[in-house]
């Protein structure tokens, strides 16, 4: 990358733990090189918030999502990842997990193949950085198996998932399975061991299955309630179990189509931020017009803020992240200090990127997105590198 500097003024800085500061950061090479509440130094760009009332907030990570403006993971093509990856930060996404659905073994094979390949070579800045891969299925319950195609489904296989894992190029960071399912608790520890997130979704299971999950390393919820046993007197199920335990962090789809949005008041009462992350599990209809898409091999039907399988089944979202943040303040009154917990720095952290991911802090990733009073996204820097801009106000 050639030598480039930034310096972005005048704005509300969030730092980490909660701490904020008015004043400037100064962006080289990619970087962050400095905070303060007053720089000196020249830089390539000038971003002033002078007047504007802006608020800058390390770059939003999203760990669930299959497509964007057209393209999936699925289509396991260079274009396909390049597409999402320059598309994302129009919402404020700077990285993202590349996340497969239930298909043949020679289809999920292709797709972790191209989306390791392209890890390898992708740009060093100015759009979005895949971080790595989120196998969700096909190791899940055909009794919730939601859009995933039910004839893929296979029980949860450690030989096969050390085969993709070699296949990916070791990128697989997070892997969604059932722990019900036969050889499923063995599975979890197998993927835990490996230093992949094991999270429980698409899944059936007793609240005391879960349990004994978490006993063998499950330690994430794959978009909370849906797909999923849920919270009964009798029996607690993956919903009541997940609100239980602290070792479990929480996807939400934020979207009031997948959660109700006193549900989603709910979850986040009893799991809080530190162990909630926002997702959109966005298929490939994401920015395009109402129509008929592509989702594993399926025909979805998206008409207003709804994606639907034939036969009703919700398939995915069209769900922005700029969107989903403003469903989520909208329940909940969300601080600033905890819109950088749930989009950002507790995702980080759960797929061991937060050296260099999910807070401002001198030495990381110039990963950075700038909001306005009403948190809409005006710019979103990629490493150091402008990737959207809602207006021309450079100097």
């Amino acid at each position: 990358m050639l030598d480039h500097s930034m310096k972005i003024s005048n704005v509300k800085i969030i730092l980490e733990d909660g701490i904020s500061l008015q004043g400037d950061l100064f962006i080289q090479n990619g970087k962050i090189q400095e905070i303060a509440e007053k720089l000196e130094q020249k830089a390539d760009l000038v971003l002033d918030g002078t007047g504007k009332n802006w608020t800058l907030v390390p770059g939003f990570i999203d760990l669930h999502i299959h497509g964007a403006a057209g393209h999936d993971v699925m289509d396991a093509t260079k274009e396909a990842l390049a597409g999402m990856a320059q598309t994302l930060p129009k919402e404020g996404t700077t990285s993202f997990l590349a996340t497969t659905i239930t298909q043949s073994k020679e289809a999920i094979t292709k797709a972790l193949m191209m989306a390791g390949h392209y890890m390898n070579e992708q740009p060093d800045h100015g759009q979005a950085e895949i971080l790595g891969i989120h196998l969700e299925g096909p190791f899940i319950s055909s009794k919730k198996a939601g859009a995933q195609p039910l004839e893929h489904i296979i029980a949860p296989n450690a030989v096969l998932f050390d085969q993709w894992q070699k296949a990916s190029g070791e990128k697989i960071r997070l892997v969604t399975a059932a722990p019900e399912t036969d050889g499923g608790q063995a599975f979890f520890k197998y993927a835990a061991d490996q230093h992949v997130v094991a999270s429980i979704g698409h899944s059936n299971a007793t609240s005391a299955e879960v349990k004994e999950a978490i006993n063998q390393g499950a330690r994430h919820i794959t978009h909370l309630f849906n797909q999923m046993s849920g919270l009964h007197h009798r029996e607690p199920g993956v919903v009541g179990a997940a609100f239980l335990h602290n070792e479990l962090i929480i996807e939400m789809i934020v979207d009031f189509v997948h959660i109700h949005p006193e549900a989603v008041k709910l979850a986040y009462s009893i799991k809080g931020a530190d162990r909630t992350i926002l997702i959109t599990d966005a298929m490939r209809a994401k920015g395009l017009p109402d129509g008929t898409y592509d989702l594993g091999g399926q025909e979805v039907f998206v008409a207003g803020n709804e994606a639907r399988l034939k036969d009703g089944t919700l398939a995915g979202s069209i769900l922005t992240f700029q969107d989903a943040i403003k469903n989520m303040k909208s329940q909940t009154n969300l601080s600033m200090e905890e819109l950088v917990k749930i989009t950002s720095s507790n995702a980080a952290k759960q797929i061991g990127v937060y050296d260099r991911k999910g807070s401002i802090t001198v030495g990381k990733d110039a990963d950075l997105v700038l909001l306005d009073q009403k948190w809409t996204v005006q710019h979103t820097i990629c490493r150091g590198k402008i990737s959207y801009q809602k207006e021309e106000l450079f100097q």
